[in-house]
């Protein structure tokens, strides 16, 4: 089975250590503010992708039921410490690129700080595109390798690689940034239309975080997130994309699948089985489909 390599948080206090104390008050608060403008007035299933400890779970009022899936089964442990135990959420420790859910499922999701961790990122915006239903809305977060720092760093000699160059770079181990034309690409090509386009974090900067305070801050970012469809030079980009290909929508009952094989499975916890012989235990509120046996 083809598996790029995966980013894993499994242990880590990236909660704590990057947003609650690491000086992230700015790009948090803008972030909540892109999403408040992309997300639809109502929706019934969303998909969580990359939900680590559920820090924007609470945004996605307007869902009736949340999916929060992440690789790191601590990180999902943090998230349902945080939002408890509820028939709204459902916890599921799995990879992008074998989502275990059937296909046509959801009619909403999002990725937000979570594709730059793709090593092959067209290959899990596919299996989102999969799982959605015809119109769903997909809300994209992405990481720019054209923005304004960059590109002036490229041009005092400050970088080797060039901001305007169509491939992701690596910038660190399995820290990837992307151009806007290639993500654009690879959306359109799976189905997606962009609705709307935010050019988000124009201020993160320590020194003007230092000076100003965060409300400003972000009331200021909000701002500028209107010149979006002029150019995009921010370090963060968000996306409204909607899915327009016409596709079925999953049959009523039908929830997950095996993610080693596709056949659809019964939802039997404690161990969910498959006729292939693979096995995924839910435990302590968590299923885990990672494939991690030999």
């Amino acid at each position: 089975m083809n598996t790029p390599p995966i980013c894993n948080y499994e242990g880590s206090d990236y909660q704590t250590s990057f947003w609650e104390k690491g000086g992230r008050a700015y790009e948090d608060a803008v972030e909540e503010k892109a999403l408040k403008k992309l997300l639809p007035e109502s929706g019934k299933l969303m998909l969580e992708l990359g939900a680590g400890a559920g820090r924007n779970t609470p945004r996605y009022k307007n869902y009736k039921k949340i999916v929060l899936l992440d690789y790191s089964r601590t990180q999902l442990e943090q998230a349902r410490q945080q939002l408890g135990d509820s028939e709204r959420y459902v916890y599921v420790a799995a990879d992008v690129y074998h989502l275990p859910f059937v296909s046509g499922l959801f009619d909403g999701a999002t990725m937000i700080r979570t594709l730059h961790h793709m090593a092959d990122a067209r290959m899990a915006l596919e299996q989102v595109a999969d799982v959605l239903q015809s119109k769903a809305v997909f809300i994209l977060e992405y990481a720019n390798k054209h923005n304004l720092k960059a590109i002036l760093r490229y041009a005092l000699k400050k970088q080797t690689w060039d901001p305007n160059a169509p491939e992701p770079v690596e910038f660190a181990a399995l820290n990837f940034d992307f151009h806007p034309q290639t993500v654009k690409s690879w959306l359109q090509s799976l189905g997606f239309h962009t609705e709307k386009l935010l050019t988000v974090s124009h201020f993160r900067m320590a020194l003007l975080k230092k000076v100003f305070p965060t409300k400003m801050l972000a009331w200021m970012d909000s701002m500028a997130q209107l010149t979006s469809n002029w150019w995009q030079l921010t370090p963060s980009i968000f996306t409204r994309n909607r899915l327009k290909n016409a596709k079925p929508q999953a049959v009523d009952g039908t929830f997950f699948r095996c993610p080693q094989c596709g056949a659809e499975l019964e939802d039997t916890p404690p161990l969910l089985k498959c006729s292939c012989g693979q096995t995924y235990p839910f435990e302590d509120g968590i299923y885990d489909f990672r494939l991690m046996k030999e």
